[in-house]
């Protein structure tokens, strides 16, 4: 199973092997306690369970699953001698599973984006997220992901291990055309599309909040007035800028992670393999596997709705977010009003 490129490098430190282990023992606890919250507060509150919000339960699901179903055999293997302790169709399960988590995220992320493109861009004019369209977006996103992943077990590209050995991926090593076409196809269809959706749509949004402020500005400067807001108006822009903001953050910190094993995967197609070495694979790869991470961490700190129900579940996260608090059902009502218009 091991490609031959491999073999023109010696065994890398076993101190490597025990320090990847342990990173990922963390990687693991992380996505675990916060993908997990997550997914807790979604089917807790139900002022959570908003059209905008189902994608985000889904990206928790996906990379809730991503580490799952990686760092217990990656960690095992970093602990017993720092090879690929199970057997070849294991491997090629390992890598699908990588393989559909990791797509399924990144697809996600472009529909969360969609979203909030036409939540602050299109405004008004926009059409609205359903239920039924949400449901659409995570059946399309899973089903996409695994279309893409099975190829390996019908003959179009390969699962092998990778690196230093502890984990598989799909081979972006050979050049014969079979496997390059695979390799060419998932990097421009998993990465590049969604990757250009993302920036359209944060682009797009950069430019109409500053194209709107500056409109506000310069109509209070004809009128004479310091703001044209009343406090509710600018309370309403002040919680979409900052949605926008913990979105464009989270879109930021996936290409941060997942573009430098993009970049391996290309050379490895069309370039000089020789720099590829087992120990520079690895560090992308830990990379990428880290987006499982942070993304519950930047909604469940940031997102309002997520503050809120995590301030109601857990007080002792020591979370204080804004909100209007009373016993009367009438006023929870508004509450969870005023949440729902955030996210519509």
């Amino acid at each position: 199973m091991i490609h031959p490129h491999w073999n023109n490098y010696p065994p890398v430190n076993p101190m490597w092997h025990y320090v990847l282990g342990c990173i990922y023992i963390i990687l693991g606890c992380l996505s675990f306690f916060g993908n997990g919250l997550v997914i807790l507060l979604y089917l807790k509150n139900k002022f959570l369970r908003t059209p905008s919000n189902q994608l985000v339960l889904n990206l928790a699901i996906s990379d809730f699953l991503m580490l799952m179903t990686q760092f217990p055999f990656f960690t095992y293997n970093c602990f017993s001698g720092g090879v690929w302790m199970f057997s070849e169709t294991f491997c090629e399960i390992y890598a699908f599973f990588g393989a559909i988590t990791g797509i399924a995220s990144i697809w996600t992320l472009s529909f969360i984006s969609y979203d909030r493109y036409n939540v602050i861009v299109k405004g008004v004019s926009g059409t609205p997220l359903t239920s039924g369209r949400a449901t659409l977006f995570v059946l399309f996103s899973w089903i996409y992901a695994i279309a893409w992943s099975l190829p390996p077990f019908f003959g179009w590209g390969k699962y092998i291990p990778e690196g230093i050995l502890d984990s598989c991926s799909f081979d972006y090593l050979t050049r014969d055309d079979n496997l390059r076409s695979y390799g060419i196809s998932i990097f421009v269809f998993d990465f590049c599309v969604p990757l250009f959706t993302i920036v359209f749509s944060y682009i797009s949004i950069v430019e109409a909040i500053f194209a709107h402020e500056a409109a506000m500005r310069e109509q209070a400067k004809k009128m004479n007035v310091s703001n044209l807001r009343s406090n509710q108006d600018a309370q309403t822009q002040s919680a979409e800028v900052r949605i926008a903001k913990v979105a464009c953050t989270n879109v930021a910190l996936w290409v941060v992670c997942w573009t430098p094993y993009a970049a391996i995967v290309v050379q490895g197609l069309f370039f000089n393999q020789s720099p590829i070495t087992p120990l520079v694979t690895m560090l992308p790869a830990l990379l990428a596997k880290s987006s499982a991470c942070y993304n519950p961490i930047v909604y469940a700190i940031n997102h309002p709705k997520f503050r809120v129900a995590l301030q109601k579940q857990m007080p002792w996260f020591c979370i204080h977010e804004n909100t209007e608090t009373s016993s009367s059902k009438s006023d929870t009502k508004s509450i969870e009003t005023k949440e729902a218009k955030e996210d519509a």
